[in-house]
């Protein structure tokens, strides 16, 4: 059976953003692990993301974020049409998936691009030559991909006795475990290590 990488996040969680490097330094050293991204659609337009939160993020992690997206802190935050984008990019383009989060992630932390109309993600769904329906960017309707998502989401929260995201979770045959993605937010080459060591147990 092969061996699974779960990461429940949203593009718009300064705390995902962070994960994401975990996620990256996993991939590349151990290419065989597959990657499963799941977009919770936790930010719905009516929540926002405090200073607090990026001292936090900052503290803990080696990110900075952009001043074009500080400056935007008191609005709103909207990730649906992100969730369309990723689940539909996950279900009919898998390979481009993880490249695809890391555009938007630095799109939006670092610019300061809202993400939340086809103008928004033009350009990165050209440069990752995708071509999502029109249906992606509706960012009041979930399509059925992201649906599924969610409903996947839920049974895997069940499964691990939390709903705290974000969320690693390794699946090594029978086995699902949930990595304690903040003692190496700091040090992201150093989740390879525990993730071998699950490897081997």
């Amino acid at each position: 059976m092969a061996t699974e990488l779960f990461f429940i996040y949203d593009t718009h969680c300064p705390w995902s953003y962070a994960s994401t490097a975990l996620v990256n330094e996993i991939t590349q050293a151990l290419p065989k692990i597959k990657v499963q991204l799941f977009h919770i659609a936790h930010y719905e337009g009516d929540n926002h993301v405090t200073q607090d939160v990026l001292d936090a993020v900052t503290g803990d992690s080696k990110l900075s974020f952009g001043e074009h997206y500080q400056q935007g802190l008191s609005r709103a935050k909207d990730s649906g049409v992100a969730a369309n984008l990723m689940a539909w990019t996950q279900n009919k383009a898998p390979h481009a998936a993880l490249a695809l989060l890391n555009s938007l992630q630095q799109a939006h932390f670092q610019q300061g691009n809202e993400l939340q109309s086809l103008e928004d993600v033009e350009d990165i769904i050209k440069t990752h030559k995708l071509s999502p329906p029109a249906k992606v960017f509706n960012r009041d309707k979930f399509i059925k991909e992201a649906e599924l998502g969610l409903h996947d989401i839920e049974e895997l929260q069940e499964i691990i006795g939390t709903n705290a995201f974000p969320a690693l979770l390794l699946a090594n045959d029978d086995n699902l475990v949930l990595l304690n993605h903040n003692l190496y937010l700091a040090k992201p080459k150093a989740i390879v290590e525990a993730v071998e060591l699950e490897l081997t147990k």
